[in-house]
């Protein structure tokens, strides 16, 4: 645990909606160890971003979060406003999905980057200017001291997504959390995106949770993995034991709906994602599990061992070998 910088324990998150409560979030165990590259994969409704953006105090006021979130000894699940003022962007910072929105349309570049730094740093404005220039050259910005003093809409999306990065990254944060940091983005670019998160990490050290659908993304730049489902984790382990043996029907079902060289077509999961509002009994997977059993509607299975994996399934030890897919 010496090296865990982010523990979340048990965390729920239920959601007042008027059809009634929705549970987002059903008890999710994780640790983000202390600079690791940690991928957390699932379908859009899994629970992956607002798992941490309740870690961050930023979800609105309908929502009903519980458990424990431990950043560096210190707990922020029920800390004051003020509290959250002072560790988000200096302990715990998040690059958001669209980097438009996540830019003020009216201030210039240099001087958004400056007030993320004079939040927490004691700087006068010609040193957070200059630094504020270090960074955009730090994720790779060309002529940055030209392109500080451009508004967002003269950026590219690739560029707007560096400069999401160069603010996330302004104070040296512990823990740098990606949403989906590459989603609206092509290919060459987004390769660009990753490399700029993995050249960071090495350069200061930094935890990175890098949220995603996208396992292929998570096969380049991981060193563990999160697979969620309904709200839970239901796999988790490295990433060489992760592709090399996925245990979950899920987990299985994601990897094969991958596309691979020499592959026709894509195997996809069959089904929906299931409705948060009335989740089915026991495995949430199994309406949608080609090797559901009556057990499978039983009691909300837990991960356990198995191997180098822990898995959420109770017939994980009885299913066949899956195929190798990395």
């Amino acid at each position: 645990m010496a090296d865990v910088v982010l523990a979340i324990r048990d965390l729920h998150v239920t959601f007042e909606t008027p059809s009634g409560p929705l549970e987002a979030v059903r008890g999710v165990d994780l640790d983000v160890q202390a600079g690791e590259m940690l991928g957390v994969v699932g379908e859009s409704g899994s629970g992956k971003s607002v798992t941490f953006l309740a870690s961050m105090g930023l979800l609105p006021t309908r929502a009903r979060v519980s458990g424990s979130v431990l950043l560096a000894g210190e707990q922020l699940i029920g800390a004051s406003a003020k509290q959250m003022r002072s560790v988000r962007g200096r302990l715990l910072s998040m690059i958001f999905q669209d980097p438009l929105s996540a830019l003020n349309p009216v201030h210039r570049i240099g001087d958004q980057i400056s007030e993320m730094l004079r939040s927490h740093q004691d700087l006068n404005r010609h040193d957070a200017e200059k630094r504020a220039i270090e960074l955009l050259e730090i994720v790779g910005i060309p002529q940055a001291g030209d392109r500080a003093r451009q508004f967002p809409h003269e950026f590219s999306g690739g560029m707007r997504q560096r400069v999401v990065i160069a603010i996330a990254i302004a104070n040296n944060p512990k823990v740098l959390i990606a949403d989906e940091p590459t989603t609206a983005l092509d290919v060459t670019v987004q390769a660009q995106i990753l490399e700029v998160i993995e050249r960071v990490q090495e350069r200061f050290g930094t935890a990175v949770v890098l949220i995603t659908h996208d396992l292929g993304v998570i096969a380049r730049v991981a060193d563990r993995v999160n697979v969620m489902y309904a709200g839970r984790n239901v796999e988790q382990g490295t990433i060489d034991s992760l592709y090399d043996h996925p245990s979950h029907p899920y987990t299985r079902g994601l990897l094969a709906s991958l596309p691979r060289t020499g592959k026709q077509r894509l195997t996809p999961i069959m089904g929906f994602p299931p409705n948060m509002l009335n989740p089915p009994s026991g495995c949430a997977f199994h309406p949608r599990c080609e090797f559901a059993a009556e057990i499978c509607k039983g009691d909300l299975p837990e991960l356990k061992s198995l191997g180098d994996l822990q898995t959420a399934c109770v017939r994980a030890n009885e299913l066949p070998k899956a195929e190798v897919l990395k």
